[in-house]
């Protein structure tokens, strides 16, 4: 595989030509998204998935988690017969598809699958994404990769319906924030319309993702809140806490159900920047940072070996919470 790096702005008209003629000739393709997948992941890759599969190609998604689960708060999402474990994944695909990964890294144990895939094709909405693929998709303007892969399955000709429809809304207002984020654009209000006209029930979908949780999420949040803490001093000042594997056992909760705690922390108005240490089932600390817009924390976690977009990225320490910290605030 011979990467071709992209342009800047949207994506060239060569790419997505071409990106349909592969999937159009493809008999067999192998779909991946980034590990702990998030709404637009995992979305992305389903919506294709189903998509395709209707149209009559063998189909085979994954993501590269070494413990391969799916989030707990995306278990509603259809498709999910489309997964296999990444020890059943195609180990060098003819066509592969990658969906909402910003560098190669993030495919987890699936980055080796890649490398050995004949043709790549990168879709993705994150402005650090190199262009791994040997063909890019890769639209930092858009909102979220959703809204890439919707405008994938129209130049393909292939329908969407309530289940497609409801991956790929899953996607926009996870990535959005409930269309609150600057990256609404005019097109994600007029794409949400569309998805909902399919058939989907957006105040299910919201009840789902935002609107419930386990009862001991409510005790372990008020012990990780009781820890939060606040450096008005910190370049424009900084608020955060961190989230322990004893905290999570104490109620039972899974490492994703510790997701939304950084959606209170964020909230306090005298930091600019809010961070939450998570630490997994395997003693890594998963570090996810927000800005309000004044910090471009996509380039403060790239240089920590991670990324994401300017006012929401994350990177993983394998370092102590007093390290990283220290670490967060020189670069702050």
């Amino acid at each position: 595989m011979t990467p071709h790096l992209r342009d800047d702005g949207p994506v060239p008209e060569r790419d997505w030509g071409r990106a349909v003629e592969l999937i159009s000739s493809a008999d067999e393709i192998a779909l991946a998204c980034h590990v702990s997948p998030d709404g637009d992941a995992l979305g992305s890759m389903l919506a294709a998935g189903m998509a395709l599969r209707a149209a009559g190609r063998r189909v085979t998604a994954s993501f590269g988690d070494r413990r391969f689960e799916v989030p707990r708060l995306l278990g509603f999402l259809p498709g999910q017969d489309l997964l296999v474990e990444p020890a059943d994944y195609p180990a060098a695909p003819d066509l592969m598809i990658t969906f909402d990964v910003a560098v190669a890294d993030r495919l987890g144990v699936l980055a080796e699958n890649a490398g050995k895939a004949r043709e790549l094709i990168v879709v993705d909405h994150h402005p650090s994404n190199p262009g791994f693929g040997t063909v890019n998709l890769v639209d930092p303007a858009a909102p979220s990769t959703t809204t890439l892969v919707e405008e994938l399955l129209r130049r393909l000709g292939l329908p969407v319906d309530e289940a497609v429809a409801t991956c790929l809304y899953t996607g926009l207002v996870t990535d959005t924030g409930s269309f609150r984020h600057s990256s609404t654009t005019p097109a994600a209000h007029l794409m949400a319309a569309r998805m909902v006209a399919a058939g989907l029930d957006p105040e299910e979908i919201s009840r789902r993702l935002w609107d419930r949780s386990p009862f001991g999420y409510l005790k372990a949040l008020s012990a990780v809140l009781a820890r939060v803490t606040l450096e008005a001093e910190v370049g424009a000042g900084l608020v955060w806490t961190f989230v322990t594997r004893d905290d999570r056992a104490a109620h039972g909760l899974p490492y994703d159900a510790v997701e939304g705690i950084i959606d209170v922390v964020r909230r306090v108005d005298e930091a600019e920047v809010a961070v939450i240490l998570k630490e997994d089932d395997d003693g890594a600390w998963q570090v996810s940072t927000r800005s309000k817009g004044g910090v471009d924390v996509a380039r403060l976690c790239a240089a920590l070996g991670g990324g994401g977009h300017a006012r929401a990225a994350g990177f993983t320490s394998h370092l102590t919470v007093e390290e990283t910290m220290a670490r967060l605030r020189a670069l702050l």
